[in-house]
């Protein structure tokens, strides 16, 4: 399995998150994204987005990819047992630019946002695999951008901070 990624993506840190919460390995294949090679672009047009999983066949689209290694690697699971649950997460992923991204990405950019008020109201803790997914942007409002977590965010970082995979994560972010 190859993982084509860039540290600084939080798109590409879902997948690394989950293929570490699986204890699955991947060979690693950085790109730069200021400088997307040709082949990136060819793999996966029309701009060469990553995460880009090759497990034999081509599969980009970090939430894609999360649900594929769910399904191959079911143990340990990142979704809850019950199906309102699996839903339930599903849906919190699909609803991310909504629940967080376009707030973000807003506030990066030094436009009008609610990036604070999104985070207040951010649904978390309800099962691992919504939390893999939201946990990248709000390790990086914290560490890149400066902002202040509402303290209900700060204590479920702290608490998801205890797993490998996430520190590992924090450590990455901290080399950006």
């Amino acid at each position: 399995m190859k993982l084509i990624n860039a540290d600084r993506c939080p798109y590409c840190a879902r997948v690394r998150i989950a293929l570490a919460e699986k204890g699955l390995d991947a060979e690693i294949v950085e790109v730069d994204l200021s400088d997307r090679p040709r082949w990136l672009v060819e793999l996966n047009p029309p701009r060469g987005r990553v995460p880009v999983l090759d497990d034999g066949f081509i599969l980009p689209e970090s939430e894609v990819i999360m649900a594929y290694l769910e399904e191959r690697d079911p143990e340990p699971a990142l979704l809850p047992d019950d199906l309102a649950g699996r839903v339930r997460a599903r849906l919190l992923v699909q609803r991310f630019d909504e629940n967080l991204g376009d707030d973000y990405y807003a506030y990066r950019r030094g436009e009008d946002n609610d990036l604070v008020g999104k985070l207040e109201r951010l649904e978390i803790g309800q099962s691992l695999f919504a939390d893999i997914a939201y946990v990248p942007w709000v390790i990086r409002a914290r560490d890149m951008l400066g902002v202040e977590l509402p303290e209900r965010i700060a204590d479920w970082l702290t608490e998801l901070e205890q797993r490998p995979s996430v520190a590992r994560e924090i450590g990455v972010v901290q080399t950006l």
